[in-house]
């Protein structure tokens, strides 16, 4: 007769959870669709354009849907060194589509997002099963001449605008929060700039204390030539603001200028380059 001891299984059983976890992330990610930025619709141009970088997966995710009563783009960062990563930012971007694509009518901005985010957050969990993962996650939803939006984490909205980028949204990062203290003077500048957490993500999807999303309190009204950005950190923290105004200024559609924008990215083969991914949508007038 065998007699089990029961301390000695218990690692047996903690790797045998652990490769389940795997394989049902493995499983998960086998059947994530791929969707692409369609600029092929009446009335507005848009385009994309992504790269890998120095990574060894795509942790990026983009889509988006374009109905009668509006247009709706989206962008997630699946967080860097988190095996699940891929998993929430691809679930959180299809989330909001496919709430978005079921709608009737223009929703209420700040009701589409609160619930949107919220559903996307559980969805996240529930597919991840116990793995780390997280994302962030930044949109634009377009009606004639009003641009509504809502992020979280640190992937931006900006707008292009006579040879300028106007930042929109603001980062949920501990550098933002360190700098509203050195603002208000909590603490000194060199304090704010030697914090070593300084980049750390203070709200993203994918986690139980996630609270709510940045939702813009009115719309911002679009001018005639106005190009709208959404990115990843990958493409913002790789090019300078002149670089990304100078491909933005060209007379060119907005797929070409995303992938001059991407071509430019790896053309400086940056050691640590992030996956990168942009969003340009041009409304026609």
């Amino acid at each position: 007769m065998i007699l089990w001891n029961d301390k000695e299984l218990t690692p047996y059983w903690v790797i045998a959870a652990g490769c389940l976890s795997i394989w049902l992330l493995l499983f998960v990610r086998s059947r994530i669709p791929v969707r692409q930025c369609d600029d092929r619709q009446e009335g507005i141009q848009i385009g994309n354009g992504q790269t890998m970088g120095a990574r060894s997966e795509q942790d990026d995710y983009f889509a988006c849907a374009v109905q009668s009563y509006g247009v709706l783009a989206v962008l997630a960062d699946g967080i860097s060194g988190l095996s699940g990563g891929k998993v929430a930012s691809t679930t959180a971007v299809e989330t909001l589509i496919r709430e978005f694509e079921e709608l009737e009518r223009f929703p209420d901005p700040e009701e589409f997002w609160n619930t949107s985010s919220h559903t996307a957050n559980q969805a996240i969990l529930r597919n991840l099963r116990g793995v780390p993962g997280g994302t962030t996650l930044v949109s634009a939803m377009i009606k004639g001449k009003e641009l509504y939006w809502g992020a979280v984490g640190d992937s931006i909205l900006a707008v292009f605008r006579k040879g300028e980028l106007l930042a929109i949204n603001h980062k949920h990062t501990l550098e933002t929060q360190l700098e509203e203290q050195y603002m208000s003077g909590e603490i000194s500048e060199q304090e704010a700039l030697d914090n070593p957490q300084r980049k750390r993500l203070v709200n993203y999807l994918g986690y139980d204390h996630f609270k709510q999303m940045e939702i813009a309190d009115e719309p911002f009204t679009l001018q005639p030539e106005d190009k709208i950005v959404l990115c990843s950190d990958g493409v913002y923290n790789s090019l300078t603001e002149m670089e990304l105004e100078t491909i933005l200024a060209q007379d060119i559609p907005p797929f070409d200028a995303a992938q001059t924008i991407i071509d430019l990215i790896e053309e400086k083969q940056l050691v640590h380059q992030d996956n990168a991914t942009i969003i340009i949508l041009e409304q026609g007038w």
